[in-house]
């Protein structure tokens, strides 16, 4: 009885806790990658005021024991402290082996291609025993701080050594669970944090019966550069029907993290603009798929080499100077502040998106682009006796109309910015001009009505 009692306990304590997961309001789901602990005092402040709420990190069992039993936190305590301090929440990455416990293993370079000597995986029961008592450790001392804990980093490709298996991730991930919820019954846990989505992986991690002891389900949806955010969607919704095949009940609903993705604007990337829209597109498809946390991979450019693919995904260069990426995030968190998404308009063009979003006052916006060419759609509308439409671009360039009186058969007014944005109303209709960057407008006095029937 003894030897099942904590696993038991664990598993009661999985079930009845509520899991610290943000709301789906923007920007409480808005996060980004880093790669330090440390410092960088003026990324952190250009972050928050970017509007982002989460920052994932890794944790790195080897940097914390670096004696059996004796574990240092100081340089997580740092980044966890100044995360708080501006209002923003830690994704802590429970990664990577330990020499210590795991023997060396030959392993293939991920990219100059070739052998190397590397670190195993935690796969022996030692190992595995070890890895989940520094995951309890990390759980008792962040206690209270509100961290999510994420376990691994994409174990299905070379991030687990010696090669991807997913029965051998599958045991660390149990063992570290049942770990973490003895240390702190309100531990919010996520995973597998896997690349892509590798259909046969994510059901044997599901088939296993870790979905009781997590809080989210965590993928990261990279796909080619060709495929835009909107087509995750699709992803989603084959996970959705391993989560609830293999769920225990109460869990069948367990929410989809989009724990890191980016597109990077190197040569052979996408472009300064395509990577500005796709940012705030990829939060807002996701939170139209009911996703309540995105990650985008990266905060800032790793490196100056234009070819590199790992050096320009940031949203700033290594100097911090911003990249339309970052006007567009910021842009987003703003204006979208406080706003919960209704419904996707119908236009009758399954390329066009068209988000109505509704704050807690009552009060309207849209936000709207398109996957085709730039057009202008048409919605239904009528307006009181006095009406305003304020739009702001994806750079954050303002335009807007005020109208009185209701015209018949004529436009009334009409209103262009940058960037393919315009709106303008015409007898009972609200034209928008829409191209791949999301425009967002605030509507007052203005009544949106159904589309006609088959459109």
């Amino acid at each position: 009885m003894k030897l099942w009692f904590p696993l038991l306990l664990a598993a009661w304590c999985a079930a009845v806790h509520a899991a610290d997961l943000p709301p789906l309001i923007l920007p409480a789901g808005v996060g980004v990658n880093i790669h330090f602990n440390r410092g960088h005092t003026r990324d952190l402040d250009r972050i928050a005021a970017a509007g982002f709420k989460f920052v994932r990190m890794d944790l790195g069992w080897e940097g914390i024991e670096r004696t059996r039993g004796q574990y240092d936190w100081s340089a997580p305590d740092e980044l966890v402290t100044n995360l708080t301090s501006r209002g923003m929440r830690a994704i802590l990455i429970l990664d990577y082996s330990n020499p210590l416990y795991e023997q060396t293993v030959t392993a293939r370079n991920p990219v100059l291609g070739g052998e190397q000597k590397d670190v195993a995986s935690p796969q022996h029961p030692e190992s595995i025993a070890a890895f989940a008592r520094w995951a309890a450790a990390a759980a008792t001392h962040f206690k209270d701080r509100r961290v999510i804990w994420e376990i691994w980093n994409e174990p299905n490709i070379f991030f687990w050594k010696p090669k991807p298996d997913v029965a051998q991730y599958t045991a660390l991930a149990l063992a570290t669970c049942q770990a973490v919820r003895a240390a702190d019954p309100e531990a919010t846990i996520i995973g597998p944090a896997s690349s892509e989505f590798p259909l046969p992986f994510l059901e044997a991690f599901c088939a296993s019966g870790v979905l009781a002891q997590l809080d989210a389900v965590s993928v990261h949806p990279y796909r080619d550069y060709r495929q835009p955010p909107e087509t995750a969607a699709e992803d989603y919704a084959k996970l959705r029907l391993l989560i609830e095949r293999y769920a225990p009940m109460g869990k069948k609903q367990m929410p989809i993290i989009s724990g890191e993705w980016g597109y990077a604007t190197h040569t052979k990337g996408v472009s300064l603009e395509t990577q500005a829209a796709f940012i705030v597109r990829q939060q807002l498809a996701n939170l139209l798929a009911s996703v309540p946390l995105s990650i985008w991979y990266d905060w800032k450019n790793d490196g100056d080499d234009p070819s590199e693919r790992e050096h320009n995904f940031g949203t700033v260069r290594p100097d911090l100077t911003p990249k339309p990426a970052y006007t567009a995030i910021k842009t987003m968190t703003i204006e979208l502040a406080g706003c919960r998404i209704v419904r996707r308009l119908n236009t009758g063009n399954g390329k066009d998106f068209v988000l109505l979003f509704a704050d807690a006052h009552g009060g309207q916006k849209l936000t709207a682009w398109t996957l085709g060419e730039p057009h202008e759609i048409a919605l239904p509308a009528s307006l009181r006796r006095r009406a305003e439409i304020k739009g702001v671009t994806g750079q954050g360039s303002k335009f807007g109309l005020e109208l009185t009186g209701v015209a018949k058969g004529n436009t009334l007014a009409s209103a262009a910015a940058a960037d393919h944005a315009s709106v303008r109303f015409d007898a009972d209709r609200l034209w928008i001009g829409v191209g791949p960057a999301p425009v967002f407008l605030s509507l007052e006095g203005v009544r949106l009505r159904p589309a006609p029937a088959g459109k």
